[in-house]
């Protein structure tokens, strides 16, 4: 049941690390923003690694990089 969304979560950081590249931001810089560490971002990009997010998260990191939340999760 725990990895039950894998396949979205790992679409998710894919959406994040885009969204990121897009701003410019390294993935240091947008850790420092919402103030994680650095590996924390890493991990939700990388696809090969599960690494679910809650919602709290989400909305700050789209706050961060002036990303509509929604966009996150699309799944189309």
């Amino acid at each position: 049941m725990e990895n039950d969304f894998t396949e979205e979560y790992k679409i998710i950081g894919l959406k994040i690390a885009y969204y990121r590249k897009l701003k410019g931001l390294t993935q240091e810089e947008l850790a420092e923003k919402i103030h994680v560490a650095t590996n924390f971002i890493g991990m939700i990009e990388a696809p090969n690694i599960y690494k679910p997010i809650s919602l709290y998260t989400l909305f700050r990191i789209a706050n961060a990089l002036d990303v509509p939340p929604h966009k996150f999760l699309e799944f189309d």
